[in-house]
């Protein structure tokens, strides 16, 4: 048998949760490297998720703390919009993916892990990246570590 080494999943496994809202906070700190955030525009940034479903997933935002997309002015959404189709192509160039999950989850019910700050997912797929591990073991394995992966998606911005 094999092992499967991804020690820095432990802390969301063993439930150690940040307090407030990290994007809020992550947009106000002025560390982007340490967390990982990658553009930041006149309303809104984006930044790697933290505990990714897939290697590259990016997460855009606007600085609006906000659970509701009504409550974004029209600016604030077209720049959302924006972003997110830059970091699309952003992904595309440096890790040229095979296609996209691109949405965003509104409500519990709908798969929101964050209620209170409206947010767009960007997740790179790959043919054949779904495998046994998520159907038999509940986990998801992410290849490329956070770090390595900031320093590559920064370099390749235009």
């Amino acid at each position: 048998m094999e092992h499967l080494w991804a020690p820095w999943r432990l802390r969301y496994i063993l439930g150690e949760r940040e307090t407030g809202c990290f994007f809020c906070r992550k947009s106000q700190e002025s560390d982007d490297a340490k967390n990982h955030v990658i553009i930041r525009e006149r309303n809104c940034f984006a930044l790697l998720n933290t505990f990714p479903y897939n290697a590259g997933h990016l997460m855009v935002a606007p600085y609006k703390h906000t659970g509701e997309l009504d409550d974004l002015s029209e600016q604030e959404l077209a720049e959302l919009m924006a972003l997110t189709r830059r970091c699309k192509q952003l992904l595309a160039k440096a890790m040229k993916p095979d296609g996209f999950n691109i949405g965003i989850n509104l409500g519990r019910c709908a798969g929101a892990g964050v209620l209170d700050h409206v947010h767009m997912h960007i997740v790179p797929r790959w043919d054949g990246d779904t495998n046994y591990m998520p159907v038999l073991a509940d986990t998801h394995v992410v290849p490329q570590a956070l770090d390595e992966l900031y320093a590559l998606l920064r370099k390749n911005i235009e």
